[in-house]
Parts: C-alpha cells; structure tokens; sequence
C-alpha cells in the first residue's frame, strides 16, 4: 500500500510539474501582411495575472507552436474566441477592425 501511494504522489507531482509551462515573455506571428508580435507579458498584467482569462478557453497552454491563422478575423469575431475574445467590438480591448497596424508590422 505504501509503495503504491508513492507511486500516485511520484505521477501527480510530475503530471503537476509538466503543467506549469513557462510563460514566454512574446510570441512573433508571422503575416503577409506584417509581423504579429504578442506581447504575453503586457497581456498577463492586464488581466492581474489571472491565467484563466486567456487559457485553455481561448488559448491551449501548451509548449507546441501556436497556428491561429485558421481562425483569425472575421472567424474569430463570430466565435469571440483567439484574440477576438477580448479584440473584438465591445470586447474588453479595442477592436480589430481598422486598427490593423496596432499589431501588424512590417519590416
């Protein structure tokens, strides 16, 4: 009995440990139309460092690289998910349309 509560407490602190990604300071997405780079940090504090804001209900937390070009804009607007879960109108940011260049940089 003991051996196998050792062996629970062994898997639930690695399980527990292999959760806790670290947090990349920003994330560079590229675009034909300009660079998108996410400033994760900037995002962190604007939401008191309350995770739970952004992940996993409109962003995975995971190590793999991140493809939202799928679902971005007008996709993203009608699902108020990605970034259009706060960018979008009378979202909590300002809105995507007509501030392209807020994000998208060229050079």
């Amino acid at each position: 009995m003991r051996t196998l509560s050792l062996l629970l407490l062994t898997i639930t602190t690695a399980l527990a440990f292999d959760l806790q990604v670290a947090q990349p300071d920003k994330i560079v997405f590229t675009a034909k139309n300009g660079n998108v780079t996410f400033n994760h940090q900037a995002h962190v504090d604007r939401v008191s460092k309350d995770c739970s804001a952004c992940h996993d209900k409109l962003f995975p937390q995971t190590k793999a690289a991140i493809n939202f070009k799928a679902g971005m804009h007008k996709t993203a607007e009608a699902a108020k998910n990605s970034c259009a879960g706060c960018h979008v109108a009378g979202g909590g940011a300002f809105e995507t349309k007509g501030n392209c260049g807020k994000c998208h940089v060229k050079g």
